[in-house]
């Protein structure tokens, strides 16, 4: 069976791979593999997976790992410029982080952070860490966050980036029940091509783009 693409909305896919819990099926157009609905856990399910999370400002260890992101993105920002964390989760850390720098933050996430004025605002960057992946429609998402977005303004996501299919069949990133959609950097460049934008990535699971 085909699936339509939740990114680019085409509907030619075909199964990537099937493990013993779900499938996964690769868009021919974008390359996303992403898992079909039926395959996705309730809300309620989905955040029980997250309220086990213990991230935290004050923890050393999430602030490293948070570095990947934050030490290529700052260094491309003047001074003050505003920026908003999407998915930030139920430790904000990487705002806090950038606020520590200078720069003026606001939190959103589906949630723990619900205010749905912080999407009406315009941001001067926007970070979204271990986020896409769990997107059941992540272009209609990614498309609101590029209309929050000011000219010249930056992306810059966390998230792995699928290799190739033997290297996939083995990943332990799918073993995550609430990650449901799987970017390469073919699909990186696929989107931001699409969507107005440059690309680059800093490091082995970072992503910066920036709008035209």
């Amino acid at each position: 069976m085909m699936w339509r693409c939740p990114l680019c909305l085409d509907s030619r896919s075909e199964l990537y791979h099937r493990d013993q819990r779900r499938e996964y099926h690769q868009c021919a157009t974008c390359a996303l593999i992403f898992v079909p609905k039926p395959w996705h856990l309730s809300a309620a399910e989905e955040k029980a997976e997250y309220d086990r999370h213990q991230n935290s400002p004050f923890d050393a260890g999430y602030r490293r790992f948070l570095n990947r992101l934050f030490t290529p993105l700052s260094e491309k920002l003047a001074p003050g410029t505003e920026g908003l964390d999407f998915g930030s989760g139920p430790g904000p850390t990487l705002s806090v982080m950038f606020e520590e720098a200078g720069h003026p933050m606001a939190n959103y996430d589906l949630f723990y952070a619900p205010k749905a004025s912080v999407l009406e605002g315009r941001y001067d960057f926007i970070t979204a860490t271990e986020v896409v992946e769990h997107l059941s429609a992540p272009g209609e998402v990614l498309a609101g966050l590029v209309s929050c977005l000011r000219p010249g303004g930056y992306l810059g996501f966390m998230t792995k980036r699928v290799k190739d299919r033997a290297a996939f069949t083995r990943w332990h990133y799918i073993q995550d029940p609430t990650h449901v959609a799987f970017f390469s950097e073919s699909t990186f460049h696929w989107w931001a091509r699409a969507s107005g934008f440059s690309v680059e990535f800093p490091g082995a699971d970072t992503v910066i783009m920036q709008k035209h």
